[in-house]
């Protein structure tokens, strides 16, 4: 596509949303870190000088995706929650089903684990003190909605279910950067098999661990 000048601010909105839906579809042929400016701005159609007047670095448009792609998982999820969860079971069955339901979630949203992932190391990087603010406020009303949603399924994790949250999300991200694993991995654990004990397959790694923390906060007694 090729735009022409922005001259209002519904013409900017619509830049912005074709920027960052052209760098939504880079993420389903790639990860992250092979997501560039140049070739964001060759398939959005603009110049790159032109696509650093919506957001001042490839690094602010993944961290906008970041929350876009949160707000529509959390918005899935409470219908996933709401299915799968049952309301007359005991706390820690609920616990139990809620933690399989934000785990398999996740699981099957590798782009969103690949974002979180990239979030402290890499997409926090390279952005303005302003950029980090906006980010940050954006992720603590996605962590507020995240927490009421697991309260109202576990009410008893109380205000422990903010910290939930935000280590459930930061494992996603942290299990993801093993999976998959690099060739030369996959070779060493097909030459010695005893070495695939330490092979990680996502949905099972988050499965434990997302049961982990909920069973862990959930009060005893």
């Amino acid at each position: 596509m090729t735009f022409k000048r922005a001259r209002s601010e519904e013409q900017r909105a619509i830049r912005r949303r074709a920027i960052l839906d052209t760098a939504a579809a880079m993420l389903d042929e790639m990860p992250v870190a092979e997501v560039s400016l140049n070739e964001l701005s060759r398939r959005v159609g603009l110049a790159k000088s032109n696509v650093l007047r919506y957001f001042e670095s490839r690094e602010a448009v993944l961290l906008e995706l970041l929350d876009d792609f949160l707000s529509r998982w959390l918005e899935a999820l409470t219908d996933e929650l709401a299915r799968e969860v049952d309301a007359e079971a005991a706390p820690e069955v609920r616990a139990r089903q809620a933690a399989e339901v934000v785990s398999r979630s996740l699981a099957e949203r590798t782009v969103l684990c690949d974002l979180f992932g990239a979030q402290g190391g890499v997409l926090e990087r390279n952005v303005s003190v302003e950029v980090v603010k906006r980010h940050k406020r954006a992720s603590i009303a996605r962590l507020a909605t995240m927490a009421e949603l697991l309260r109202g399924h576990v009410p008893e994790i109380g205000d422990a279910a903010e910290n939930f949250c935000l280590m459930a999300l930061a494992v996603a991200g942290a299990l993801d950067t093993y999976v998959p694993p690099p060739p030369s991995v996959l070779a060493a654990y097909a030459e010695e098999p005893e070495l695939g004990v330490l092979h990680m397959d996502l949905p099972d790694a988050l499965r434990l661990a997302v049961t982990s923390l909920l069973l862990g906060v959930l009060p005893r007694g």
